[in-house]
């Protein structure tokens, strides 16, 4: 075989693909009875809602917006929990602290006046700038189903008592009652706990743009203007879920 045959097929000029045909498959099913299994458990659903403020600056005169198009990303959701204090403390409503933190990610699509402009006859062209308004802020949420909290690691130290002889100096029949400092023993634990994690359900934005340094295109209070600066003000509400991965206990019927 020579070196320049081993592509023996041609994909850009292979057979047409036609429909293909299928059948139910009969599939391995667990047995009858009691089964573990591990699913994300929803923790809690919550509306949050948090205030901005934000000051604009377009890179051209702006005669008028005419569209924009905004979505709420979350970046951070983390749901602070306290470690479990044994067998009998392994699972808590709360109330826990969540730290949110995010950017409302916004498209304006805007219309500048040419140079030529005078009032009577404007020409624009149509442009856009995409912004990132952060936020973060932090919540107390009581959780509807329990979470599981987090195993503490653990490092115990121990020593054995060893009775020395105190050498010369002392009385023969003294000693050193003590343990030994040559030795050193301990028994540790690392817990590999289930992270809560949260999805986004939906988002609602109420915004409210005012310009702060419009100017008039012509004479007069109604004649056309352009400004490049907006202050911005919006409410943010958006529903997340709050989850986690625990063992559940089900009945395989």
């Amino acid at each position: 075989m020579r070196k320049n045959d081993r592509h023996c097929v041609n994909l850009n000029e292979s057979a047409s693909i036609e429909q293909c045909t299928n059948t139910s498959a009969d599939t391995a099913i667990t047995p009858t009875g009691e089964r573990i299994v591990r699913i994300p458990v929803e923790l809690g659903a919550y509306n949050v809602t948090t205030n901005l403020v934000a000051n604009i600056s377009f890179p051209d005169p702006v005669l008028e917006i005419k569209d924009i198009k905004k979505r709420v990303i979350i970046t951070q959701c983390r749901l602070l929990t306290r470690t479990s204090g044994g067998d009998d403390d392994q699972f808590s409503t709360g109330p826990f602290p969540l730290f949110l933190k995010g950017y409302v990610r916004k498209n304006i699509q805007y219309a500048t006046p040419s140079r030529n402009a005078d009032g009577e006859c404007i020409s624009s062209e149509i442009k856009s700038l995409t912004v990132k308004v952060p936020f973060e802020c932090m919540t107390t949420v009581d959780l509807e189903s329990p979470a599981q909290l987090p195993l503490r690691n653990r490092r115990d130290e121990y020593d054995f008592f060893r009775a020395q002889d105190l050498g010369t100096g002392y009385p023969e029949k003294d000693q050193y009652l003590s343990s030994d400092l040559s030795q050193f023993h301990q028994e540790s634990f690392q817990g590999y706990n289930q992270l809560p994690f949260c999805e986004l359900v939906s988002s609602q934005i109420l915004e409210w743009d005012e310009a702060t340094d419009r100017q008039f295109i012509g004479d007069g209070p109604v004649d056309e203007g352009y400004f490049q600066h907006m202050v911005e003000k919006m409410q943010v509400r958006f529903t997340i879920k709050v989850l986690q991965n625990q063992q559940v206990r089900v009945d395989a019927l």
